[in-house]
């Protein structure tokens, strides 16, 4: 019984070494390393959810070409991983400032995924001149009430933006009857997809033949809200600490000329960029306002900044 007992240790500790080889000589070296994140990275083909819509009305899945369109966006969003994580992180900084002002002019909330695929939630300047974050050209602003000149760009304020754009998408819901027309319109402008509904003889977006940036453009928005509203499903992953969040900030009334931005600045406790950072409608250094208009001016709570 002994000579059995000491044999299988024996073996036990032969087991044992032969593991720990096994482990040391199975331990990635630098090189293979590397070789084994790429090949743990996989590329899958993903479900199309049967039930998807925007603004409430349903898309028409059941027909093959919207279902390929549909499983395109999806597809380019979900694996264009980078920009994917910043409009998780963008979202939940600036989705606070623009659901409140939806909701205010009746307009559905899926219309924060617009402002999404329009500009990536920045002031962004398009090739045809669009600018801010709901990309408003300077006749539509000027139209709507937005002050556009080399002193002041009130397109790159969210807050009156979003006005505008919520003044427009109301237009345009009244014109065709539908969210998604509404929707298209903002990107092909409302006489064109009159003409295009008329020319076609239908009287829906998913029936229409369309150029590439209007045919695609709901199944953006569709795409995102879906992704940004299922992060896990998709494959995201974060922790609400590595999301963007608003510094808060106090309004600031001004009736008058400002000669110089950075002593005003200097007032508050801040920099000019950081005044520029929270205010990127004020182009200049300074404020004519010859007509005495009342703006407001937003500062960053103290504390929030390190300023030398």
């Amino acid at each position: 019984m002994k000579t059995i007992k000491n044999l299988l240790a024996f073996v036990g500790l032969m087991s044992l070494a032969g593991l720990l080889i096994f482990a040391v000589q199975d331990a990635p070296s630098d090189d293979n390393l590397e070789k084994k994140i790429i090949n743990d990275y996989n590329v899958y083909a993903l479900n199309v959810p049967e039930n998807l819509d925007f603004a409430g009305e349903p898309l028409p899945l059941e027909n093959p070409d919207i279902l390929e369109r549909m499983d395109r966006e999806l597809l380019v969003n979900t694996y264009w991983q980078s920009n994917g994580l910043l409009m998780f992180k963008r979202s939940n900084k600036y989705f606070p400032i623009i659901e409140p002002i939806l909701e205010k002019h009746g307009i559905p909330d899926d219309f924060k995924y617009l402002a999404v695929i329009e500009s990536g939630l920045q002031n962004a300047t398009s090739p045809a001149g669009a600018k801010g974050f709901w990309q408003i050209m300077k006749t539509t602003g000027r139209e709507n009430g937005l002050e556009i000149n080399t002193n002041v760009d009130e397109r790159y304020n969210i807050e009156l933006a979003t006005e505008v754009a919520c003044q427009y998408l109301n237009k345009a819901k009244k014109r065709f009857g539908s969210w998604t027309l509404a929707a298209a319109s903002y990107n092909a402008g409302m006489a064109g997809i009159s003409r295009r509904l008329n020319d076609q003889g239908v009287s829906d977006y998913y029936n229409l033949l369309l150029g590439e940036e209007t045919g695609r453009y709901i199944f953006r928005i569709v795409a995102l809200k879906e992704i940004l509203k299922n992060p896990d499903k998709y494959g995201f992953n974060f922790r609400y600490k590595d999301l963007y969040s608003s510094v808060p900030t106090f309004k600031v009334e001004v009736d008058t000329a400002v000669t110089d931005f950075v002593q005003f600045a200097g007032r508050f406790g801040i920099n000019y960029k950081i005044l520029k950072l929270h205010n990127p409608w004020l182009r200049e250094k300074h404020l004519n306002n010859k007509s005495g208009k009342l703006y407001f001016i937003e500062i960053p709570k103290e504390g929030f900044y390190s300023i030398p």
